[in-house]
């Protein structure tokens, strides 16, 4: 079985895994917004094909694609934290429709190289953990399966140019796993692996205690934005503590990535506690969001509030069509646009005598890639991510050998 687990092809773990949809390198972040938020996608993979350089071929070519004609290669992805981030910025946002006009590439060129890579289909297990243990989130493999329902689509192509949001690239299609995908399919096996999964993590050297992402409450909200854009590259999150270092709750990615482009607003005028709740999941507080906009007028960001405005008008419209209720002193939005599963700013914890396999359950039950550890008073120890999890589970295949 272990020999097994070690040849073990990646194409097996893509089974059911839902097709890429393209978004083109020459688009601009406008795009990219509306593209998120109408397929209401997490995350979207941003390709350079040859299709594109009919049209954008210096563009694209900006971004190091091949010249061979058939070639088309996924860069990188985007999402909703992305453009947040970016909206952050003072110029954008004194002119937010100017922003969103600016091409994609100011966001994919400042990504560090290697987040998302490709990887064939008959590659290993091995390959795949040895890929994320160098810093890729993402590993884009075509999927081999499927082959009737593509050749149809490839049929309807003939006589059309593969649309925004395509799912063929090179007339494949193709998915991608990310940490959660090896995580949750080494679980299957834990058991080969005893007895370490059943070790208390202290004793596993897999808790982070060094550069740990975390602020104080009381902070002005626009000092975590640095450690937001490296959660976002580490696939963790920014801890919340008060002064003594007590854990009091996470400003997450994951939260964000559920949150419309106007949060980068409350970033830039809350303190990081009100933050936390102004992107809570029962959305913002009345109160937070007048704050939010009376600030904004102080500091004469006109054009920001009106898009604040927009936004506010478009999410009222949709509650009202879908029966929706903004009740109970909160705003109707959810900080944002997404009906998606979201998750309330309360951190997720365990101790340092807590089992390796029980941190992978939490952090799986709650789908993020993380699990803070504390001790029990409260005080932040570190953080066990599945980077760390994954490097335990390859040394352990090392020895199987």
């Amino acid at each position: 079985m272990a020999v097994s687990l070690l040849t073990q092809e990646v194409s097996e773990l893509c089974l059911g895994k839902p097709a890429l949809r393209r978004l083109s390198a020459s688009a601009n972040i406008g795009d990219a917004l509306s593209a998120l938020k109408r397929l209401r996608e997490t995350y979207l993979s941003v390709w350079t094909c040859n299709h594109d350089h009919d049209h954008d071929h210096d563009h694209d070519a900006s971004f190091g694609s091949s010249s061979k004609s058939d070639d088309c290669v996924c860069i990188g992805k985007i999402c909703m934290v992305d453009i947040i981030c970016f909206l952050c910025r003072e110029d954008c946002l004194k002119s937010p429709t100017t922003a969103l006009n600016s091409p994609l590439s100011v966001l994919i060129l400042t990504s560090p190289a290697g987040l998302v890579t490709h990887l064939e289909p008959h590659a290993s297990l091995v390959e795949a953990i040895d890929l994320m243990l160098e810093g890729a989130q993402n590993v884009v493999i075509p999927i081999q399966s499927r082959r009737n329902s593509i050749s149809s689509r490839k049929k309807l192509l003939l006589h059309n140019k593969p649309s925004a949001n395509s799912t063929l690239h090179n007339n494949r299609e193709y998915c991608w796993l990310a940490q959660e995908d090896l995580i949750r399919y080494l679980l299957n096996f834990i058991g080969l692996f005893n007895p370490t999964p059943i070790n208390p993590i202290n004793t596993l050297n897999v808790i982070e205690t060094q550069n740990i992402l975390a602020i104080q409450y009381d902070s002005p909200a626009l000092a975590a934005l640095p450690l937001i854009s490296q959660a976002l590259v580490n696939h963790t999150s920014v801890a919340i503590v008060d002064a003594d270092g007590k854990l009091i709750g996470e400003i997450s990615p994951f939260t964000l990535n559920s949150c419309d482009e106007t949060v980068s607003a409350a970033i830039t005028t809350l303190s990081a506690g009100d933050l936390m709740a102004y992107i809570d999941c029962g959305g913002p507080p009345e109160e937070l969001v007048q704050t939010v906009k009376d600030r904004l007028e102080e500091r004469n960001l006109g054009a920001f509030l009106e898009l604040m405005e927009e936004e506010s008008i478009i999410t009222s419209s949709s509650d009202d069509e879908f029966g929706g209720s903004g009740g109970h002193g909160r705003s109707g939005r959810l900080g944002g646009y997404s009906a998606r599963l979201v998750r309330r700013s309360e951190a997720i914890v365990c101790y340092p005598w807590s089992s390796l396999v029980a941190v992978m359950i939490q952090a799986l039950a709650h789908r993020v890639s993380y699990v803070w550890v504390v001790e029990e008073d409260g005080s932040l120890v570190g953080i066990v991510t599945f980077v760390g999890v994954l490097k335990v589970f390859r040394e352990r295949l090392k020895s199987m050998i």
